[in-house]
């Protein structure tokens, strides 16, 4: 077997290991029944895989595309999981053609647990990487079929903060916002509210100026209705 096979099924077999019957019917209704758990909770499934990254620390960045597109294989929703911890291991150290990975994994066994984690932390930390690669790739996959790749692109600048390119951001927001998409409608929200405490006014005229759906436009300004309400008596 390859390095990247025996750590594929020493996380597999190790989780395992470790299955919880009462907390997997919990994990698997929350999650709609669309995937299989082996019912581990994230403070002991990160307690268990510690000692398991740290053996294969020196893996390279290869291997580690590799190994996280086997562990997206593998039936217990707990490997997909294992291969997002594997993968923020080495963000500081992926490769260009990283994105390519990422991709794949936002299409496969798409659902909200997964894909946030790539869009927000790994294609984001991609990105500050790679800058010249922000606008090309944001601007593609926000027409993209796949539903789970354009969230992903409203998603992609959630931690930037200061740094957050508005107007490509907002530009995004506006080819998706007439989407009859919760997760759509729900990502728009989210990224204007975390962009509302960068910059409130500029999150307040943009939605004063876009007809966003109502969904997006209360998560959007959910932040400042809590905390900074007279901001929006002023408008």
């Amino acid at each position: 077997m390859s390095r990247v096979s025996d750590f594929v099924e020493e996380v597999d077999q190790t989780l395992a290991a470790n299955q919880n019957e009462e907390n997997q019917k919990q994990m698997e209704a929350y999650m709609k029944n669309h995937f299989s758990f082996y019912g581990i909770k994230s403070p002991e499934r990160k307690q268990i895989l510690a000692p398991i990254l740290k053996e294969y620390r020196n893996i390279t960045e290869e291997e580690r595309l590799e190994a996280s597109l086997e562990l997206f294989q593998k039936p217990a929703r707990e490997c997909q999981y294992a291969a997002l911890a594997l993968l923020e291991k080495g963000k500081k150290k992926t490769p260009e053609h990283a994105i390519d990975v990422y991709k794949e994994l936002l299409m496969t066994k798409s659902w909200w647990d997964t894909v946030d984690m790539i869009a927000s932390h790994l294609c984001g930390a991609y990105f500050q990487k790679y800058p010249d690669k922000l606008h090309p790739y944001t601007e593609e996959w926000r027409h993209h079929d796949d539903m789970w790749v354009r969230r992903s692109s409203v998603l992609h600048q959630l931690k930037y903060k200061g740094d957050t390119d508005e107007k490509l951001l907002f530009e995004t927001i506006t080819v998706l916002k007439d989407e009859k998409e919760f997760f759509i409608e729900k990502a728009i929200g989210w990224a204007l509210r975390e962009y509302s405490k960068t910059n409130p006014t500029a999150v307040i005229e943009f939605l004063e100026r876009t007809d966003c759906r109502p969904l997006s436009r209360r998560e959007g300004l959910k932040w400042l209705k809590n905390k900074h309400p007279e901001l929006l008596q002023l408008t």
